[in-house]
């Protein structure tokens, strides 16, 4: 290879990362530079005042240094996380149930071409529409208390199955299930099955086999499906909105209300902390897999 012929493949190879660089770049780096900048405003009801200040984190924080009860904000965040790792455990066992059963029990191309579109099916309908679903599931007079009453397992209608944490937690399942399922069924189809028969000739159960086999070769779309569904849910405010009845407070929910009242540099400073935290889980997870093997 000629000393010239390295650098124009090089210079070739910029250009053709040009365009997608341009577009992460414009849509992406400069909005979260503008969020920054933004977060050390001042502000006041009725103006935007450039400066550089760091009363917007310190407003964040607020009472949190005092000691007894925990703040607004830590409360607040407690409350984001919890409903990210019940959802995320919850979507990672129906996801991983879900693509092992279509991968490994699912003989037919054809079968599991169609199981899996039926899957997807949901998803072709707005978010807000299948939230709304639930509400007349799930009412007071909904049709689960409906029949409970009429078969006599309960006397009088259940209060919490809406406008609580357990209908936030369940629109959260069902709307977000199939970012689990997407990368882990890739995974897996791609487990060579002569490992399968291997671990069956050596005298493995089943459990040992999807437990010592399956599992590990599945860690990436696993990693991948989580890195979805736990920064989806952080930043949520729509669901936990409707669901929750505007009763219960995420990080989403108060940089929505925020914006809505024009505290931008409030919210803005929000976001920054917000967003710092859902990189450093997305760093602790990359940790554990090279996920540019899978893509």
């Amino acid at each position: 290879m000629s000393s010239s012929t390295a650098p124009s493949r090089a210079l070739r190879a910029w250009w053709q990362a040009l365009p997608l660089s341009a577009v992460f770049v414009l849509f992406f780096l400069v909005p979260l530079g503008l969020i920054l900048m933004v977060s050390f405003w001042d502000y006041t009801q009725y103006e935007l005042r450039p400066d550089f200040t760091a009363k917007n984190y310190i407003a964040i924080f607020d009472g949190c240094a005092s000691p007894g009860d925990l703040c607004v904000t830590l409360k607040t965040y407690l409350s984001t996380f919890k409903f990210s790792f019940l959802v995320w455990l919850i979507t990672l066992v129906v996801g991983f149930t879900v693509s092992y059963f279509l991968a490994f029990h699912v003989r037919s191309a054809t079968v599991q071409t169609l199981l899996f579109v039926l899957c997807t099916i949901p998803f072709w309908t707005s978010n807000v529409i299948r939230m709304i679903s639930w509400v007349p599931l799930l009412g007071r007079n909904g049709l689960v208390n409906q029949t409970l009453v009429g078969m006599g397992a309960i006397d009088q209608p259940i209060e919490w199955l809406l406008f609580s944490s357990f209908s936030v937690t369940l629109a959260f399942v069902h709307l977000y299930t199939m970012f689990m399922i997407v990368p882990i069924f890739n995974s897996m189809m791609r487990i060579d099955r002569s490992l399968l028969e291997a671990a069956s000739d050596a005298g493995a159960t089943a459990w040992q086999t999807l437990w010592n086999v399956i599992v590990p070769l599945s860690r990436t779309g696993i990693i991948i499906g989580s890195i979805f569904v736990i920064t989806i849910v952080m930043g949520d405010f729509v669901t936990i909105g409707v669901m929750g009845g505007q009763q219960i407070a995420s990080i989403g929910k108060i940089i929505q209300v925020q914006t809505s009242y024009l505290q931008f540099p409030l919210a803005a400073a929000n976001a920054v902390i917000l967003l710092a935290l859902v990189l450093m889980i997305i760093w602790a997870l990359t940790r554990l897999v090279d996920i540019r093997k899978e893509l």
